[in-house]
């Protein structure tokens, strides 16, 4: 943008729309001080992971919870997400402390945000601009750093009205028009010239994923995306499968850019794609910025659900609903899936024991010390088989060019001699099986049409 958007609370300066400036923490190596507020009503096993994953996503950010404001309410204020009572105390808890920012558990309006600001007199961020801010210390690539930086632009066009609250007397209206309502409008014109600037931008770099994607479709290739929430390990377990050297940490959202790589076995490859991990209510900004990169899982042949096998079963189904959730927003809803349970070597015997019973159709894995990758890799192998096709042909013995196909791209082939000709069956892909047909069908000699 032409010009850097900046409040200050307590002296720091701090830019919306400079990803420097949100690295500036980072570097120096200290972590800010948050408090974590939450209006939450449900049960206390579902809020306590959710103050838990919060709590996790602060950490990712580069921020420590030194206090927790939590209360119960069958929904936030609508217009300072804490009650009055409640927000007082945290306004005096926040006068003695001097946290650097407070954090929301939940989403908050433009409006709520605004208000606990001038009241707190403080910075505060609530769930989504917090995966927003992770988002964009992971991103990598040229096209991950434009789609966050779209999904950061259309978060914060709504927000910019409180930017401009020392010109609200002069913000619009009969007798009130003026400078505030000019610089407002200036502010969102160049947020919206900047969308369409960014997402002209990543519809270029989409133009090579797309070509790439296309010539995987028409290949006989399996595809097969690695899915599941934040942070369970599949990059852990790409690496693994298939040798790749994804970067792996212990944060939420390392894996932005999408990384595919291939392994074959028996003659047979498949293509492997780690994707970014999902979590409960994915913002939908990221949805639709992240779109072209989602397609990895949607033009799938295979999933391979991704789970973490320390969690609780609360947890791990409240996680595999939030998968879900995203799967059926990208239209991934009618792909297979394979379900893995990743870092079983946690485990004792007796909960590991309970784990398989429970899911008897799951594949139990370790990225770590290599368990279940071999049994990973043949149900992949399988799948695979699954889609290549038992065919049969009558080859006269002049046509060596066409059993020379059949050997090139099929696999089992078996070959019997006949009095006219070499019956041959093989199980070939069905793209390279039409084109054998096709080449049997022409005289020989004769070019393809």
């Amino acid at each position: 943008m032409a010009r850097d958007l900046q409040r200050t609370y307590r002296g720091r300066a701090w830019r919306e729309d400079d990803p420097d400036d949100r690295r500036g923490l980072h570097e120096v190596g200290r972590a800010e001080r948050a408090v974590l507020i939450a209006s939450l009503s449900c049960r206390p096993v579902e809020e306590a992971d959710r103050l838990s994953e919060m709590t996790d996503l602060l950490s990712t950010a580069g921020a420590e919870v030194v206090h927790r404001v939590v209360q119960h309410r069958d929904r936030p204020d609508p217009r300072l997400y804490l009650g009055k009572g409640r927000l007082d105390e945290l306004a005096e808890w926040v006068k003695e402390n001097t946290p650097d920012l407070v954090a929301s558990e939940g989403d908050l309006t433009a409006g709520q945000q605004r208000h606990l600001e001038d009241r707190l007199k403080i910075r505060v961020v609530d769930r989504t601009g917090v995966i927003l801010d992770i988002f964009a210390l992971h991103a990598r690539s040229a096209e991950g750093k434009l789609q966050v930086e779209l999904a950061q632009m259309e978060y914060s066009y709504s927000r910019q009205e409180g930017l401009w609250q020392h010109l609200e007397r002069l913000g619009g209206g009969v007798g009130t028009r003026g400078p505030g309502e000019s610089q407002l409008e200036s502010d969102r014109r160049m947020i919206r010239a900047r969308m369409g600037v960014l997402r002209e931008r990543i519809a270029e770099v989409g133009k090579s994923r797309e070509t790439m994607r296309e010539e995987r479709m028409a290949s006989a290739v399996t595809r097969v995306a690695l899915a599941g929430y934040t942070n369970a390990g599949k990059s852990s377990l790409m690496n693994a499968l298939t040798g790749a050297q994804v970067d792996v940490n212990d944060a939420l959202f390392e894996t932005l850019d999408p990384t595919t790589r291939a392994f074959s076995q028996d003659g047979m490859k498949v293509l492997v794609s780690d994707t970014v991990g999902f979590i409960r209510h994915l913002p939908h900004q990221l949805v639709e910025s992240f779109r072209s990169t989602l397609d990895e899982v949607r033009d799938a042949h295979l999933i391979v659900y991704v789970a973490d096998a320390t969690e609780d079963d609360d947890g791990r189904a409240a996680r595999a609903a939030a998968v879900e959730e995203v799967l059926d927003g990208i239209g991934a809803d009618d792909v297979p899936r394979l379900l893995v349970l990743n870092k079983v070597d946690l485990l004792d015997t007796e909960d590991r024991d309970a784990l398989v019973r429970r899911h008897p159709q799951a594949v139990m894995t370790s990225a770590v010390t290599g368990e279940g990758l071999d049994d990973v890799r043949e149900r992949l192998m399988t799948a695979a088989r699954a889609r290549w096709e038992r065919v049969e042909f009558e080859v006269p013995y002049s046509r060596g060019e066409v059993i020379s196909a059949v050997y090139a791209h099929g696999r089992d082939v078996v070959q019997d001699a006949g009095p006219e000709g070499t019956t041959i069956r093989a199980l070939m892909p069905p793209t390279d099986a039409a084109r054998v047909r096709s080449l049997l069908s022409r005289p020989r000699g004769q070019p393809p049409r």
